[in-house]
């Protein structure tokens, strides 16, 4: 995955200047998001470089949308997230997220609509963006969410 660009002003506000930028970050993820270990965060002109362990390509993608939807965040570098191989019995690895970026107009029920077939399966996006969209009814433009796997 590498770099993933984000929208830089639109997000939740967690610091007010660069200087604070990283540990905020690293502070968010720690709340946010379990399966993570050693998570250290360099924060450069709008880019989040984000290294440490993740239990699994998951955790890793799910880290890298909660950084990316911090207000001032434009990049999110996640080369320095490591994921253990997979286990030999498992058939594939485990693929990488698919992201979407929410437009304007967009509705939950439309995105699931659009990626499953029907609006009615607008919950299990939400399921897994909850640390991402705190209300199902409020999205808002320039978001990026994860599209979980069917």
């Amino acid at each position: 995955m590498g770099i993933l660009d984000f929208v830089k002003d639109v997000g939740l506000q967690l610091f007010d200047t660069d200087s604070e930028a990283a540990d905020n970050i690293r502070q968010h993820l720690e709340v946010k998001t379990s399966g993570l270990s050693n998570i250290e965060v360099d924060f450069d002109d709008g880019v989040a470089t984000v290294r440490g362990n993740a239990i699994n390509q998951a955790t890793k993608d799910l880290a890298v949308a909660i950084a990316g939807n911090v207000k001032g965040v434009e990049r999110v570098n996640s080369d320095g997230i490591s994921v253990p191989p997979p286990p030999p019995e498992a058939p594939e690895p485990e693929p990488e997220a698919e992201y979407y970026e929410i437009q304007s107009g967009d509705t939950l029920g439309a995105i699931a609509k659009r990626f499953y077939g029907k609006a009615s399966a607008y919950m299990k996006i939400y399921e897994a963006n909850k640390d991402i969209i705190e209300n199902p009814d409020r999205i808002y433009p320039g978001q990026k969410i994860i599209i979980p796997k069917d």
